[in-house]
C-alpha cells in the first residue's frame, strides 16, 4: 500500500498524445574499496521505437564516500549516446554529484530511499552547459523471505534553458517491480517504468520494460 501510495502521489500531471514501448536494460556494479568509499559502475542499453532499435546507450560511473550508516555523498561522469528518429545523433558528456539518504529502515525489512542528483550536462554537438537537478525516492518492501516489491519515483527538473531542454519538469519516471537474489551480492529487478516526457510539441508516454541486474563486490 505504501508503494502505491507513494507513487499515485508523485503522478504525472496530465496525460500524454504520443505513447511508445520500450525495453531498457541495465547492469550496476557497486565495488566497495574500503568502509567509507565505493565505486559505481554502470551501462543501460534503451531499446525505443516498440523496442526496436537501440535508441540510447548510457555509460556512468560515480566515486562515494559513506558518511554514516545512512548517508553518503559521489560525484561521478557519464556518457550518453542518443539516436532518436529524425533529429540528429547526440554525444552528451555529463557530471553530476549526489546525495543519498535512508529515510527510514524497519525491523521487518521495509526501507525508504532518497538520491538528490544535480547535473551538468555537456553536448558535442550544441552549445552551453545544461543544468538538471533529479529528485529519486524508493521505496523496498519484503513481499517473500527472499523477494521484495521496489517501487521509485524520480522527477527531472531543468534548472535552465538551452538548445536540449526547455526548462521545468522535463521528465518524470516511476517503476515497480520484483527483486529476485540470484547469488550473494547479486540481484536482478525486471519491472514496469513508466516515462512521461514534457515537450514543447506533443507529450510523450513510453511504456517500458525495465530489467536491471545489481551486482556489489
Amino acid at each position: 500500500m505504501l508503494g502505491l501510495a507513494l507513487l499515485a502521489g508523485l503522478a504525472v500531471p496530465a496525460q500524454a498524445s504520443e505513447e511508445d514501448f520500450n525495453l531498457w536494460l541495465g547492469q550496476f556494479a557497486t565495488i566497495n574499496t574500503s568502509d567509507k568509499v565505493y565505486v559505481r559502475l554502470e551501462a543501460q542499453e534503451r531499446f525505443t521505437n516498440d523496442a526496436d532499435r537501440l535508441g540510447q546507450l548510457l555509460l556512468r560511473s560515480l566515486v562515494g564516500y559513506r558518511l554514516n550508516d545512512n548517508v553518503n555523498i559521489g560525484a561521478g561522469y557519464a556518457y550518453i549516446f542518443t539516436d532518436p528518429v529524425g533529429p540528429v545523433e547526440l554525444n552528451e558528456h555529463r557530471l553530476y554529484q549526489e546525495l543519498n539518504v535512508r529515510l527510514l529502515r524497519t525491523a521487518g525489512g521495509l526501507t525508504l530511499d532518497s538520491r538528490t542528483r544535480l547535473e551538468q550536462r555537456f553536448f558535442e554537438e550544441r552549445d552551453g552547459t545544461a543544468w538538471r537537478v533529479r529528485q529519486f525516492v524508493q521505496l523496498r518492501a519484503p513481499i517473500t523471505k527472499h523477494n521484495r516489491l521496489v517501487a521509485f519515483s524520480e522527477p527531472f527538473i531543468d534548472l535552465n534553458q538551452t538548445s536540449v531542454q526547455r526548462g521545468g519538469l522535463s521528465i518524470w519516471r516511476n517503476f515497480a517491480g520484483i527483486s529476485v537474489p540470484l547469488t550473494k551480492g547479486v540481484e536482478i529487478v525486471p519491472g514496469y517504468l513508466n516515462q512521461y516526457v514534457v515537450r514543447d510539441g506533443p507529450d510523450r508516454i513510453d511504456h517500458t520494460a525495465n530489467i536491471n541486474l545489481f551486482m556489489n563486490f
